[in-house]
């Protein structure tokens, strides 16, 4: 790899934020100012770079990541890391599944039906399932007898309404 040089750098910092402001200018016509100044910040970044030595830095971390990746390439060590971490991802992945598909409770077998005109815990048996009643007779004040409040009475205690 080439090693980093101040004196070729420079002037390709600056050629490449000349084309850039051109280039922004071209986008600034075309596509307004938003466009245009986006461009003017894109254009300034290699000379900014260049100026506070930060070009330096991303020159050897450009240059360390290459190494990196020839090393990977060619070692058949890094392949067999490579392939643990893949082993090890599929693992997870398959636990994940088998953790889903466990019973987690065994099943509980559902209640039998109630008969038709009994009064359940989730409510009244279906108008459809009994037959329809006729209206109590009622006395001459209006009132239903006593024997059919007892009745209902009766009822309600079996079931636990107070």
């Amino acid at each position: 790899m080439p090693d980093f040089n101040d004196l070729t750098l420079l002037p390709f910092c600056v050629g490449l934020t000349l084309l850039g402001l051109i280039g922004s200018w071209v986008a600034w016509r075309r596509r307004g100012l938003a466009a245009g100044t986006r461009g003017v910040a894109w254009s300034l970044l290699p000379v900014s770079l260049y100026l506070t030595g930060l070009l330096e830095l991303v020159w050897d971390v450009v240059r360390s990541a290459v190494s990196w990746v020839t090393h990977l390439i060619f070692s058949p060590t890094v392949w067999a890391g490579v392939a643990l971490f893949g082993v090890s991802v599929v693992l997870y992945v398959v636990s994940g599944v088998a953790r889903g598909r466990s019973p987690k409770e065994p099943k509980q077998p559902k209640p039998k039906a109630k008969p038709a005109g009994e009064l359940t815990s989730t409510g009244p048996a279906p108008a459809s399932a009994a037959p329809a009643k006729a209206a109590p007779p009622k006395t001459k004040g209006g009132q239903q007898d006593s024997s059919d409040f007892d009745e209902i009475e009766d009822i309600l205690k079996r079931h636990g309404i107070n």
